[in-house]
């Protein structure tokens, strides 16, 4: 999307250079490019969720991938210089919350390229996307209570969830870090990948989630994401309701239509 990064940005343009934003299909490709460790700041964070929103309301847009810049690092966090004192980190924590969950919900599938170390803010930016795909090379790690601190943009809450209690400990109370293989292992990641391939093989899984009605994409990554909070007995009459509900949107009339019609829907995101 370089045009389209103008059409998105143009106002926003300076709160996000240190994200780069190509459009593969229906596809926006963000790329943190910070070096030399792809470090988030505050106008890369407020960036990011300015940018989630834009591209909330682009029709044409129903996955994301994120990515780092080089082959080393796809972030190493914040830089320890932004949490100077109790003012400040009570601001970057509120950024970092912000840009994270707006990446947790954006409206369609978003995917993380984890091309190196992803550590601190850098996993957590990783646990905020639907899917995570690592290169063999990757390392992560939740380390910040080895400075006296502790993860603040989800780490806490979202390892665990994935991973369970045992292994969320290991992480951040002991500060172990885990290559892909054991990420893999113990559900951190979906796929491992050899270096050089996680952003070509995210951007294959994004348009195969393209291929999906966008419409009803939206409609059920909330139900799955709700078991986090509710048991499934919580949530079984909604999901009724809300495919009743899928029932007046155009793409849910063009999807069965195709069908019928032995062809390949066209999706209208609407």
């Amino acid at each position: 999307m370089s045009h389209a990064v103008e059409t998105y940005h143009s106002g926003l343009f300076d709160l996000t250079h240190k994200l780069t934003v190509e459009k593969h299909g229906h596809t926006a490709l963000i790329t943190i490019n910070h070096p030399p460790a792809n470090t988030w700041d505050r106008d890369s964070l407020i960036g990011l969720r300015l940018l989630l929103e834009h591209l909330n309301r682009d029709d044409d847009i129903y996955a994301l991938v994120v990515t780092g810049q080089g082959d080393k690092f796809f972030s190493a966090g914040a830089d320890l210089k932004l949490f100077a004192d109790g003012d400040r980190a009570r601001e970057m924590a509120r950024r970092f919350g912000e840009a994270f969950e707006a990446l947790r919900d954006f409206r369609g599938v978003s995917i993380a390229a984890i091309n190196g170390y992803a550590m601190g803010g850098g996993l957590e930016c990783a646990l905020a996307c639907d899917i995570r795909i690592a290169e063999r090379q990757a390392l992560l790690a939740l380390p910040e209570a080895a400075v006296g601190l502790l993860p603040c943009a989800g780490g806490t809450q979202l390892l665990p969830w994935l991973v369970g209690e045992g292994w969320a400990k290991r992480m951040i109370l002991c500060g172990e870090r885990v290559d892909a293989g054991t990420a893999l292992r113990i559900g951190l990641v979906e796929d491992v990948v050899e270096p050089g391939e996680s952003r070509g093989q995210a951007l294959l899984l994004a348009a195969k989630a393209a291929q999906q009605s966008p419409v009803a994409v939206r409609t059920i990554k909330p139900l799955i994401q709700g078991a986090r909070e509710r048991g499934p007995n919580g949530w079984l009459a909604e999901e009724r309701e809300r495919f009743v509900d899928l029932f007046e949107a155009e793409d849910t009339h063009e999807g069965v239509s195709a069908f019928l019609e032995k062809r390949t829907p066209q999706w209208r995101n609407r």
